[in-house]
């Protein structure tokens, strides 16, 4: 079982299963909506449940278009999620209690990360978003 929360305590999560895909996003948008670097989140993996457990009533939804957006805490401001319609799709990994499980796998958006960020360790980076794999040959 994962858990999580927002800085406050208001607002508590829990997923049964797994998440995926972690990476770490560089882009303007995503220094402005997590106030840093850039944002490291995953994805809910499928066949996992996510479920609100306390403050549901507290979170703020400031919806992007095409229907993605994020959600936050109205009390203290902690983006907890992303999401695609009214479905959590990915949860922002500061946010969780313990191990989430998964590391970063990749920085995204590097070509317009700020001048001040310094990205060490050795996920791979990619200037904007990661090649789409190949189909595979039969």
């Amino acid at each position: 079982m994962i858990e999580g929360g927002c800085f406050c305590g208001s607002i508590r999560y829990q997923i049964e299963g797994a998440l995926q895909h972690a990476r770490a996003c560089h882009c303007s948008r995503c220094r402005k909506a997590f106030s840093g670097a850039s944002s490291a989140y995953a994805e809910v993996a499928a066949g996992s449940t996510f479920r609100w457990i306390a403050g549901e009533d507290k979170l703020t939804r400031h919806m992007s278009g095409h229907g993605w957006g994020l959600a936050f805490c109205s009390a203290c401001g902690s983006t907890l999620c992303g999401m695609f319609g009214d479905q959590v799709h990915g949860v922002t990994l500061g946010c969780i209690d313990g191990d989430p499980g998964v590391r970063i796998e990749m920085h995204i958006f590097v070509g317009s990360k700020a001048p001040w960020d310094h990205i060490a360790g050795d996920a791979p980076q990619f200037e904007e978003r990661p090649p789409s794999p190949s189909p595979s040959a039969e």
